[in-house]
């Protein structure tokens, strides 16, 4: 599943070696078409040789939106000259026919992929990252829908463009939980990358999957709520009440009888209270009002 345009684009047609003789077509005229990014280098430059492929990589990664040309100063030196450029590497972004940004310097990985995004997106385009947010937004709304397994096809091809994609990594985990398969979304987990392995994202994932593994064995509703009516002090039955209820649907009440646990001894079980509610609260989207009131009311009676 191909996510995105041009992905077959050969990368000699993306990056080529530029002299004073072809400046204007490779650069000048190629620049009415698509953004063209040179790169002024030279062989006895060692920041050159750490910043040349890290700018090649980038340009190769973003599939044809943009083009790289390669001036050595010194066999280019009147162009060098023209652009004014008084230190290698420099780097500058050319649009119509003219430069529209630009570096000087040796610079990290991170910061060369958001140059190169930012001279797509000035120039009209679209770079992969915004076309992988755009998939992973459809995924997402095919997970909303129920179609969970369509959501997993999605979230994968992602993967495939790129595997440190911790949205879609923690969307493939959540897919698999929705289709009830939670032995396959624990394995995804537990193979995530460590780049990505604290990330909130799988954080959430992880989340989601501890609660979906207890709402397995939650216990029935209405005869939970009866002995914890019967004895409002019996912690087990109201810690199994919440998860019943959770498994249910039912995540604000839940919530507040997690709370209700809390106030009342917030140290059984060595704090089981506390600890599902950050659980829930992890698996929500931070901004959710369950998890706002739930921190807020939690927060009051920890610093009473």
């Amino acid at each position: 599943m191909d996510l995105l345009n041009g992905a077959d684009i050969p990368a000699t047609d993306l990056i080529k070696d530029g002299t004073e003789a072809t400046f204007m077509a490779d650069v000048v005229e190629a620049s009415q078409d698509v953004p063209v990014i040179v790169d002024f280098w030279a062989p006895w430059c060692g920041p050159c040789k750490t910043l040349g492929p890290l700018l090649e990589e980038a340009v190769t990664a973003a599939k044809g939106a943009v083009k790289m040309v390669k001036i050595n100063v010194d066999e280019a030196q009147m162009i060098a000259s023209q652009m004014r450029v008084q230190s290698i590497p420099t780097v500058y972004a050319f649009h119509k026919g003219q430069p529209i940004d630009g570096f000087q310097g040796a610079v990290p990985g991170s910061e060369i992929k958001a140059f190169v995004d930012r001279v797509i997106e000035a120039t009209g385009g679209e770079s992969p990252g915004g076309q992988l947010d755009d998939a992973v937004e459809a995924a997402e709304e095919m997970l909303t829908e129920g179609a969970a397994a369509d959501a997993a096809q999605t979230f994968a091809a992602i993967l495939g463009e790129d595997p440190n994609h911790a949205t879609a990594y923690g969307g493939l985990v959540r897919a698999h939980i929705a289709t009830g398969d939670l032995e396959q979304a624990e394995a995804i987990l537990n193979g995530a990358p460590a780049e990505i392995s604290t990330s909130p994202e799988l954080e959430a994932a992880n989340a989601q999957l501890e609660l979906a593994k207890q709402a397995a064995d939650a216990g029935p509703v209405a005869e939970l709520t009866a002995a914890v009516e019967a004895d409002p002090d019996n912690h087990q039955a109201r810690f199994d009440l919440a998860q019943a209820l959770h498994a249910n649907g039912e995540v604000e009440e839940a919530v507040a009888q997690l709370l209700e646990m809390f106030r009342r001894d917030r140290e059984w079980n060595e704090g089981a209270a506390k600890s599902q509610l950050f659980t829930i609260f992890d698996a929500l989207k931070p901004n959710d009002p369950i998890v706002l009131n739930g921190r807020r009311k939690l927060s009051s009676m920890i610093f009473a």
